[in-house]
């Protein structure tokens, strides 16, 4: 196999892997830095004995995810205020051939299950990644981890009950949520509080994340007096030089907040029953910086 070879068959896999590595980290730049050192592997290797260059990449994927993410499990432990997921711009192409994929896909990038997933552990984590998002069987799951067949079946069962026990029941209608998210816009901007109040789940919740470098609410804010209020305060305060534009983001649509020509901010909603039931606003701008050429 020749370096320009090497470098196609890398290319053709890069988004599984970008896939698997963001799924089990959170965060776009470490997802990118493993997915970078498993290139450096693949280039280095001896690939005339690789059969199978698609299998091998996720092996090395996510063995590199799981050492980093055992790095990297203490940084939530000293975030300031509520910890979200970095967003994540999602374009399925070619590795999502029909819509029941996709929206499994779509389902195991969000971030509510994000949130969930950060409670494993991290053979628990790659274990769960591989077979609810990817399909992998357990055999293969197995050769990834260097694990045996019946350990990573406990795995999965241990992982597999964890999300399903905390995993929100959010639907995922992209027409919906889009037409949601429009009419949250047009609400928040018209600053009625009443139109506002109409579009939340009585038990609504909004969680921001700032990472104490910007403003954002330090403690989840609960129930749609409480959420409706803040959000039509914010409002008020009528900020200057403020343009919106529609991503999909984690497999929805989401709101992209500029001030200027700088992202400021990400707004997305989960939906039950045609209401809202949780606000995700990210305001970390470390957590922006991929976005702001979109």
């Amino acid at each position: 196999m020749t370096i320009d070879t090497a470098t196609e068959v890398f290319e053709e896999h890069r988004p599984v892997l970008m896939g698997v590595a963001y799924r089990m980290l959170g965060r776009v730049a470490d997802a990118e830095d493993v997915v970078q050192e498993a290139w450096l592997r693949w280039s280095g290797a001896d690939r005339t004995e690789v059969r199978e260059p698609r299998a091998y990449l996720v092996r090395i994927a996510t063995r590199l995810a799981v050492d980093r993410l055992r790095q990297v499990q203490s940084r939530n432990e000293a975030y300031v205020g509520p910890w979200l997921p970095e967003p994540y711009v999602t374009d399925f192409g070619d590795t999502a051939p029909d819509t029941a994929e996709r929206a499994v896909l779509a389902d195991s990038v969000s971030l509510a299950v994000l949130v969930v997933l950060e409670s494993l552990s991290p053979l628990e984590r790659a274990v769960f990644v591989l077979r609810e998002a990817f399909g992998y069987p357990y055999a293969d799951i197995a050769a990834v981890l260097d694990r045996g067949e019946p350990a990573v079946r406990q795995l999965a069962g241990r992982a597999r009950k964890h999300v399903e026990e905390r995993r929100p029941r959010y639907e995922v209608d992209p027409a919906e949520r889009r037409d949601l998210t429009e009419r949250f816009l047009a609400a928040a901007a018209g600053g009625g509080l009443e139109g506002l109040m109409s579009l939340l789940a009585p038990d609504v919740r909004l969680i921001g994340d700032s990472g104490g470098l910007s403003k954002a609410p330090l403690r989840v804010i609960e129930t749609a007096d409480k959420v409706g209020r803040f959000l039509h305060a914010v409002a008020q305060q009528g900020v200057s030089d403020l343009s919106y534009r529609f991503l999909e983001l984690n497999g929805g649509a989401a709101l992209l907040v500029l001030s200027g020509d700088k992202p400021d901010s990400i707004v997305q909603l989960d939906v039950v029953d045609g209401r809202i039931q949780c606000v995700y606003i990210v305001r970390n701008p470390e957590k922006l910086v991929s976005l702001g050429n979109q």
